[in-house]
């Protein structure tokens, strides 16, 4: 039995942060419904990689069943009330103002429902100026800051996945579950709104803190960390990159001894505090430069481990791929099995091995949810009286 057997979800999603966060109450044993439009989720064509599907769409909507809804029609929107009405959570990230003008406003939902807990995912929130804008990843990126600080000096960048999608779905899921446990002491559902910006804002809180304290933003320094040093990466004398981090004064002090083999320097004035290095950075890489840049990756990597300095490589998906630590699972797809990542939640007791709930092919299950959720006795006599 998994934690959330037995709860509902209906989710009108597209795109990837309300599809992600349905996905993973899926994970967690919830039965997920994925309302679709007509023309299906458009991020079913976002790309053709993933055996001839899109690797957003069968990385977000495992363990769904898919059925498509016109909801400009009448019986279709009603068949979508019939279902929110069985249902325990209800999550929705159109445009705005498009699910109330289509009558599923989450307010009125939870007065017909008292016990649904409602998730309305946007771009920028339920008020405020901007809350009638369209928003996607890479605007909220540059909007909340994120760009300002990601890249070299030469220009802000984009970080290379859909942070503030992703980083909203999680958001969605911690607080659908908080809903949740609240419901089963009050008895009562709960609406929750979660927005894009709110989220990367939230996250872009350390920068914030420091633009208010020092006047003036963290730099755009590339692959090293703008406010601790030395955390970054450096070229060793074969050609290859690798990344160093030293968080406190006495890692520095080994670094010092054990891989640069200058225990010296761990006092020299310029470099005696996280500040001060940071403040000479040029110089402190000079420093590591000269050692590193005259011996090979392997000669640095065992000076690095018995000084027990933390280190990384800087690999690239081809290397992920093949990463001795990385965990896959399979997966059922329409286009055929795909060999997923494992889900980062591990918990004590399962011996893991097991692969995700399949990935719905568009309206898959249309016809056994038609049957399931369709009109009652009641509701038939009801139209046959006003007719």
């Amino acid at each position: 039995m998994r934690p959330l057997d037995g709860i509902l979800v209906v989710s009108i999603d597209q795109a990837v942060a309300a599809p992600f966060a349905a996905s993973r109450l899926a994970d967690a044993g919830a039965r997920v419904i994925k309302v679709e439009r007509p023309a299906g989720d458009f991020a079913r064509g976002y790309d053709t990689v993933a055996r001839g599907q899109s690797a957003y769409f069968v990385w977000l909507n495992r363990g769904k069943e898919s059925i498509c809804l016109d909801l400009k029609d009448p019986e279709d929107a009603a068949l979508l009330h019939r279902m929110i009405a069985k249902a325990d959570v209800f999550i929705q990230n159109l445009a705005p103002g498009a699910a109330t003008r289509a009558g599923f406003g989450s307010e009125d939902l939870r007065a017909r429902h008292p016990r649904l807990i409602t998730c309305d995912i946007s771009g920028y929130g339920e008020d405020g100026p901007y809350r009638d804008m369209k928003a996607y990843d890479l605007l909220i990126q540059a909007e909340t800051g994120l760009a300002s600080v990601t890249g070299g000096p030469e220009a802000p960048g984009r970080v290379g996945v859909s942070l503030c999608d992703i980083a909203a779905g999680m958001y969605a899921v911690i607080g659908i579950l908080e809903a949740l446990m609240e419901r089963t002491r009050t008895g009562q559902g709960k609406g929750l709104a979660v927005s894009l910006f709110d989220g990367m804002a939230d996250w872009m809180s350390v920068p914030l803190l420091q633009q208010e304290g020092t006047g003036r933003p963290p730099a755009r320094v590339g692959l090293n960390h703008p406010s601790i040093a030395p955390y970054g990466v450096y070229r060793t004398g074969d050609g290859k990159e690798i990344v160093i981090a030293v968080q406190n004064e006495r890692e520095w002090a080994s670094l010092c001894a054990s891989v640069l083999e200058k225990p010296g320097l761990a006092a020299d004035p310029r470099f005696a505090s996280n500040s001060a290095r940071v403040a000479n950075r040029p110089a402190l890489d000079a420093e590591i430069e000269s050692v590193f840049a005259a011996l090979p990756r392997d000669d640095v990597v065992r000076r690095l481990a018995e000084g027990r300095i933390a280190f990384g490589n800087v690999n690239t998906p081809a290397d992920l791929a093949a990463h001795p630590q990385l965990r896959r699972a399979p997966m059922e797809t329409p286009g055929g099995v795909l060999d997923m990542v494992a889900s980062p939640i591990r918990f004590s007791g399962e011996t893991g091995g097991g692969g995700f709930a399949p990935v719905p092919a568009l309206d898959q299950h249309g016809a056994a949810l038609r049957r399931e959720f369709g009109p009652s006795d009641e509701d038939r006599d009801s139209n046959e009286g006003k007719t």
